[in-house]
């Protein structure tokens, strides 16, 4: 159900691909302030994964969640009738603090409804739904956005809405039952206190490089639509189709490649390629731009998704203790959320005064160093923690 509502929210993710050519072609900002606007994003999501994951080990996933959802409906409502840099920021600022409390807290719920040995495998099943709705998302976002770019914000907005209104619904009681278990067990046991994870230096080295895989991968979502839109010369509706078959795409194989990763390789060799597949979906763009070779990267792209993200989400989870998943996730989220304020403005503004080439093939040495690094820091920061079971070492 957990990934139901998640289908249905994802569902409605049309705005934030086609932000950066609603920008330039809509309302006629320059890229490099498309980026600066962009980046606004990222820090409304430091801020949300920061209150996200401090709040839900005080209230509870429920709750935030049920607000998050909730919340978001009006304020994409109002995206529209902002046209200036300066107030389009504000209003993606105040949006994504409020969407990205969510994200924490759905990982915890993950975490207390999955069972251990199939922790990785759960958040792969959550991701499945985001890229099912994100395959549909931009692909119905393109058509839509050729007649009028406020179908955008409303339908993410009826997205939110559903989502919230099916989450409250089925979780309510359930979400009653288990706080007067919990409240039992409290009383049977004293929980012990755990440290904070912006104290364990271990796990902050592992969040700055996953902020640096984000300021790679994240260029899809920035300057990749922009670099279709004005180099490779797609159209609105072919550049949905792309998106939409990446979305497709991770639905097909996720399931299968997660299981492949678990049974054959470790945590550190799986980060290892995942990551260098990533880099070489984006150096590749730096040598030709045809059709096929974008369809090709993009397979790439999502193969080094599939074998990235989940695990990353595991690792986190794998690192922290029974009572402070909840910062860890938020901490972890953080680092995403950095890279979405970086990403933007670095992304676009190389693009602008080096070229899209110089771009790409930076992005491609970064994340095979990024790669590198991973395969070293991850059996490093998980070898004390006594819960890793020795398959995953």
């Amino acid at each position: 159900m957990l990934a139901l509502v998640m289908l249905i929210n994802r569902a409605g993710s049309m705005v934030l691909p086609f932000l950066g050519v609603y920008m330039t072609n809509h309302l006629h900002f320059s890229i490099e302030n498309s980026g600066i606007v962009l980046s606004f994003f990222g820090i409304g999501s430091v801020i949300g994964s920061w209150l996200g994951g401090m709040i839900t080990d005080k209230i509870g996933e429920y709750r935030v969640q049920s607000l998050s959802l909730l919340l978001s409906v009006p304020l994409f409502c109002l995206i529209p009738l902002f046209t200036t840099e300066a107030g389009l920021a504000g209003i993606i600022l105040a949006q994504s603090i409020v969407s990205e409390t969510f994200r924490p807290a759905n990982s915890v719920a993950i975490t207390k409804y999955a069972k251990p040995e199939n922790i990785t495998r759960a958040f792969s099943l959550n991701r499945m739904a985001v890229n099912l709705g994100f395959s549909i998302g931009p692909a119905l976002g393109g058509i839509l956005s050729a007649i009028s770019y406020e179908f955008l914000f409303f339908s993410n907005a009826l997205a939110a809405l559903l989502a919230g209104l099916m989450y409250i619904w089925f979780f309510k009681d359930r979400t009653r039952l288990a706080k007067q278990k919990a409240k039992k067990v409290k009383e049977a046991i004293v929980i012990k206190k755990e440290s904070s994870p912006y104290r364990d230096r271990k796990f902050l080295i592992y969040c700055a490089f996953c902020m640096l895989f984000s300021i790679c991968f994240f260029q899809l979502f920035s300057t990749l639509t922009i670099f279709y839109k004005d180099t490779a010369h797609l159209s609105q509706q072919n550049i949905g189709y792309i998106l939409g078959y990446s979305g497709f795409l991770i639905v097909l194989l996720e399931m299968g490649l997660v299981q492949v990763a678990e049974k054959y390789f470790n945590l550190a060799f799986t980060m290892l390629i995942g990551t260098f597949l990533c880099g070489v979906s984006y150096a590749m763009l730096a040598f030709d731009y045809s059709m096929i070779t974008l369809v090709l990267s993009m397979t790439l792209l999502c193969v080094g998704e599939i074998w990235t993200l989940p695990f990353m989400s595991t690792i986190t989870a794998l690192r922290s203790g029974e009572n402070n998943k909840g910062a860890y996730m938020g901490l972890n989220g953080i680092s995403f959320s950095i890279a979405f304020i970086i990403t933007p403005y670095i992304g676009t503004l190389i693009a602008e005064k080096l070229g899209f080439n110089i771009l790409w093939i930076g992005t491609g040495v970064l994340a095979v160093a990024i790669a590198v690094g991973f395969y070293f820091i991850v059996p490093w920061m998980l070898k004390d923690k006594n819960k890793v079971k020795e398959d995953l070492m």
